[in-house]
């Protein structure tokens, strides 16, 4: 009896668990968890064991489980990423450029949670309304409206998240060191005969550009291409939108 007892409550959290926890709490432990370990390693049970609980306290306070620990963690990762929301609606281009810039500093600061946007969709959980409705503002006020109000939109989203998200890209989980030798050997062999553009510019582009970099942007950043980038979105939409010429 008593045994059936114990596993009856086993599936519980007791009373001084739930009321020592709260949701900031687990979100705080959480991104220092994936932080410190990267996103494949973090699981509840990690998360439970290094607040001193059972896994069932923390789904007293967040019932969604891991994907609604993950969401409040993109949440609180990028909490401060919105520029001001009155300057959306007025100069939009340094809006979207400060969109970006913030945006890269957050992820840089927190680079293992890249893989949670964008591959994972539960990460919209943790979006910011106000991020969406600034978007729009700074769009509108460009002059989009109806379907190219969407398809812009969408282009502002994937731009801010696709290139940091590939620029601060893992290397291998095992033998990196190793792999990055053999990368940069394989690189800096190049056929000149085969591949002369990549052959002459092999200064230019080793190590500093996609797909020929065996470092990742933690290590290695790559601002003054994201710049680049940032302001080619710009001239796109600025060519595209309804005030244009």
């Amino acid at each position: 009896m008593q045994q059936a007892e114990q596993r009856k409550r086993r599936g519980r959290p007791r009373r001084d668990e739930v009321v020592a926890l709260d949701r900031a709490q687990i979100v705080a432990e959480a991104l220092r968890l994936i932080d410190e370990r990267g996103l494949e390693a973090f699981s509840l049970r990690e998360l439970a064991r290094a607040l001193g609980v059972f896994p069932t306290a923390l789904y007293w306070h967040m019932p969604g489980g891991r994907n609604a620990v993950l969401g409040a963690v993109a949440a609180t990762a990028f909490s401060d990423v919105v520029p001001s929301p009155d300057d959306a609606t007025g100069d939009w281009e340094n809006w979207i450029r400060a969109l970006f810039a913030r945006y890269r500093e957050a992820l840089r600061r927190h680079p293992n949670i890249a893989p949670l946007l964008g591959a994972q969709i539960v990460s919209n959980t943790g979006v910011d309304m106000q991020l969406v409705e600034c978007i729009l503002a700074a769009l509108e006020a460009a002059g989009f409206g109806g379907e190219r109000l969407r398809d812009a939109f969408n282009t502002v989203v994937a731009g801010m998240l696709g290139y940091v998200t590939l620029e601060l890209a893992p290397g291998p989980a095992e033998d990196a060191s190793e792999w990055a030798r053999a990368f940069e050997a394989e690189i800096r062999g190049v056929d000149a005969g085969r591949f002369p553009r990549l052959a002459r510019n092999l200064d230019l582009l080793a190590n500093r550009a996609f797909i020929v970099r065996w470092q990742g942007g933690a290590e290695k950043p790559m601002t003054h291409s994201f710049d680049f980038y940032v302001e080619t979105i710009i001239a796109g939409l600025r060519a595209l939108s309804g005030k244009s010429g």
